[in-house]
């Protein structure tokens, strides 16, 4: 029998349709020509770029612990283990391996990152996360019966 701790899981993806708003948002504003030097569009991308690493691995450490598979020796290995265990497909975990390699550059570096334009995440992400959030519980149903 699987312990899920449904509830984290849930919260978590309860709070992807707000990344989705902030992309949106963010691809919006950006039409405008003074956008790219507005360090606080910059600021906020970083930021939403962030939570949405959080969230993907945030809930994918919870499916790993939940349903004992292998340990994860990296972020990319979050993503790959629930890729290799059937979470979502290949498409999906294209863009969150890229994604999630995102994660150093932000924590670490985020003093020396090249602040122009926007980041290409930006837009391969709602697709990518509404995939996530839908694949998620389809799995949790599957597995529990």
């Amino acid at each position: 029998m699987y312990y899920v701790n449904q509830e984290q899981i849930d919260a978590r993806l309860a709070f992807v349709p707000d990344l989705l708003k902030a992309c949106a948002a963010l691809e919006s504003a950006w039409g405008t020509p003074e956008a790219d030097s507005e360090l606080l569009l910059h600021l906020a991308q970083e930021r939403t770029l962030h939570l949405a690493i959080e969230t993907v691995t945030d809930v994918g450490s919870l499916l790993i612990d939940a349903f004992m598979m292998r340990d994860a020796s990296s972020y990319e290995d979050i993503v790959e283990i629930l890729a290799g265990e059937g979470v979502f497909g290949a498409d999906v975990a294209l863009v969150l391996t890229e994604l999630v390699k995102l994660r150093r550059p932000l924590t670490q570096e985020y003093n020396t990152l090249p602040r122009s334009g926007l980041h290409p995440m930006i837009a391969k992400l709602p697709g990518a996360l509404s995939a996530f959030a839908e694949a998620v519980p389809a799995f949790i149903r599957k597995e529990m019966l």
